[in-house]
């Protein structure tokens, strides 16, 4: 009788362990993903938001020691949309703003040796026009190697605070859709594909801003706070990491394991 009892109740426990309600428990307490955002690359640090390509190769290679899988933006995004189930752990999202020409110069050698996914989120004006970013052949050229995703970071990288204390309520809310509808109609325009996920720029947003992106079609939008992506986070602004030439050694190694350090981000 004793044996039965224990037989029966070691049942029900099994069964209440992997019933769908702590399936879902399960997920709500994984620690999230890290979306790692990078500006600009080069052999020194020649600003705030520089990492040098020896710290950037280094995180690269302790990703690949360690066997973390770095997954497309998309495959992370999709999974908030119920499209995918949530990314296993040791999962790792690598995403670069501003379209800076030393992602083709110092970025992409490294990538191709490791073959990692990036998403880039570029603003349309300062392609082929400013002497700091990038061309539309090098982002074509990036995007031919299958590694490379091009996504919206707004027309001109406006900052949404300042420019709604100048402007009146019409002509900001203008300004907005502009800065939205254009941004992604010439990246579908020169580079083919889907645009409906975009960076804010300054990581400045608000409610009025989210659903203005809503609008135009984005189904993902991504903000400058500094911790992990988590399962019950709203797809609509998700948390990246904007990594400084400090995020090295055990740091990015805290960073992986949701110990980062706070930082003020100074543009």
């Amino acid at each position: 009788m004793l044996l039965y009892r224990f037989i029966c109740c070691f049942s029900l426990a099994l069964l209440s362990w992997f019933s769908p309600i702590n399936a879902i428990a399960s997920t709500a307490t994984s620690p999230g993903i890290p979306i790692l955002l990078y500006h600009r690359l080069g052999p020194t640090v020649a600003d705030g938001m520089t990492i040098t390509t020896t710290v950037f190769e280094a995180q690269m290679k302790y990703l690949h020691d360690n066997h973390y899988t770095v997954i497309p933006l998309r495959r992370l995004v999709d999974s908030y949309l119920g499209k995918a189930p949530f990314p296993p752990p040791k999962s790792v999202v690598i995403v670069a703003d501003d379209a800076h020409k030393s992602v083709y110069n110092y970025m992409l050698p490294v990538i191709l040796k490791y073959r990692y996914p990036v998403t880039i989120f570029c603003y349309p004006s300062a392609i082929s026009n400013a002497k700091y970013a990038l061309t539309w052949d090098q982002l074509r050229s990036l995007k031919k190697t299958g590694l490379f995703d091009v996504q919206s970071h707004t027309y001109w990288h406006p900052n949404f605070k300042r420019e709604r204390r100048k402007l009146d309520p019409q002509a900001f809310e203008k300004l907005v859709t502009t800065q939205l509808n254009k941004s992604k109609s010439k990246l579908e325009k020169e580079l083919g594909g889907k645009v409906d996920m975009l960076a804010w720029p300054f990581g400045i947003y608000d409610d009025y801003l989210l659903k203005k992106a809503a609008t135009a079609g984005y189904v993902a939008t991504f903000t400058i706070e500094r911790r992990h992506a988590a399962p019950r986070d709203s797809v609509m602004k998700l948390p990246r990491y904007l990594l400084v030439n400090a995020d090295s050694g055990k740091v990015f190694t805290q960073l992986l394991h949701g110990y980062a350090v706070k930082r003020d981000i100074i543009y």
